[in-house]
């Protein structure tokens, strides 16, 4: 039996992460779909990188010790060839950015610091210190060395990185499949004309693309109508998912169904109400292993009790080092006032400001107001009160859309 109280938003984080489980690996190509992604096991070089001494621009590989400035050039190696013979005493060689150097060489001097001394003939303008403009061999890495932990989040970097060694395939913690299940006699797909009383299904579009930013795979089932016989079947195919996420139906109206059928399908409810503000009736049960997450049907609700609640778990079920949620402190540009009977979290624009965070609430005019989300960057975290700021008074603020 639930309590009737609602839980903070910080109890029902944390029965939330204590209910999420990391994914078990599998291998997956080295493709652009690893990004985002987390690698399940150590990687270690197979070779020294650079695997040869290289020049680091177009110029002359000389030997610091020869006591001349003029040096007879007796080779030109481009990028991509090998050296034909060492190089002697008095003597150079022309190469360019990233050639291998020749044995003996130990220092590169630009082209622009050397002149022409006759035929095949060049005098240093300065005389160059051993290892300038030189990467000397396994510099960057050294095989066997240890160069991306398990854990590493895969970014377009650690993609490179993973290409220079070989790897054309590895080991990541496995995306989560997240089943989007809307409910409600209301709704109508996009493509379609709403009739009398009906709107369009805007909820699942956007918890697809939430889900889809965090990394994760979304399932879309369809719409549920507020019937147990339509809404079974779905929610039975959605617990096949690792995630189902239900926007609707979860308040306590005569057609709020979620709960009682989640029950009755063996779902264990662990909270049905949480003090915030949109999205006080949401909902969070496990299903053996997989977790249920019953969203109010407002657009912004579902889109504040995704954030506050789903992508921590998707974070940790995609086995990243820190789920939680990650709250900035900025200073108000205006004055601002709202009253609020619960912790409310309210649309804003969050920006830079010579170093300094600063912030400014949107015009809202509830849960229902979608469009104002698109003016938003952050959510302005406030106490239940009334709230009345000034400029540069501080507040916290919670990135949705960081701007950086």
């Amino acid at each position: 039996m639930l309590r009737d109280e609602p839980h903070s938003v910080e109890s029902a984080l944390a029965k939330v992460l204590s209910q999420a489980r990391r994914l078990p690996p599998q291998v997956a190509s080295l493709t652009s779909a690893l990004l985002g992604l987390v690698l399940a096991e150590d990687v270690y070089a197979d070779r020294d990188s650079p695997p040869f001494a290289k020049s680091l621009v177009d110029g002359f590989a000389v030997r610091c010790q020869d006591d001349t400035s003029e040096r007879r050039v007796v080779m030109e190696i481009m990028a991509g060839a090998t050296p034909s013979q060492p190089l002697a005493i008095g003597e150079a060689a022309r190469v360019t950015t990233g050639a291998m150097l020749p044995a003996g060489a130990d220092a590169v001097v630009m082209q622009e610091q050397v002149e022409p001394a006759g035929a095949d003939r060049i005098r240093l303008l300065r005389q160059p210190r051993a290892g300038e403009n030189v990467l000397p061999q396994g510099a960057e890495m050294r095989r066997g060395e240890l160069i991306l932990s398990a854990g590493t989040v895969i970014r377009p970097a650690e993609i490179g990185v993973l290409a220079s060694v070989g790897k054309t395939a590895v080991p990541v913690y496995r995306q989560p499949v997240v089943a989007i299940l809307p409910t409600g006699d209301e709704l109508v797909e996009p493509g379609m004309t709403p009739g009398p009383g009906q709107i369009r299904n805007s909820n699942a579009a956007m918890l697809a693309a939430l889900v889809a930013r965090n990394h994760a795979l979304p399932r879309y089932l369809g719409i549920a109508r507020d019937t147990l016989d339509s809404l079974r079947p779905l929610v039975r195919e959605g617990l096949k998912c690792d995630v189902l996420v239900l926007s609707g139906g979860v308040s306590v109206g005569p057609l709020d169904l979620v709960p009682q059928l989640l029950q009755e399908e063996g779902v264990q409810l662990l909270f049905h109400k949480v003090s915030l503000k949109p999205g006080k009736p949401l909902l969070f049960g496990v299903y053996n292993d997989k977790l249920v997450f019953g969203l109010p049907g407002n657009p912004v609700s579902s889109f504040v009790g995704f954030e506050l609640f789903v992508r921590p778990a998707l974070r940790v079920m995609l086995g990243k080092s820190e789920p939680h949620l990650v709250y900035l402190q900025a200073t108000f540009a205006a004055e601002f006032y709202y009253r609020t009977d619960r912790p409310t979290y309210h649309p804003a624009k969050l920006w830079l400001d010579e170093g300094a965070w600063r912030v400014q609430a949107v015009p809202w005019l509830g849960s229902a107001d979608l469009r104002a989300l698109t003016r938003a960057n952050a959510l302005l975290r406030l106490p239940a009160g009334e709230n009345r700021f000034v400029p540069g008074q501080a507040v916290q603020v919670l990135a949705i859309d960081p701007p950086w």
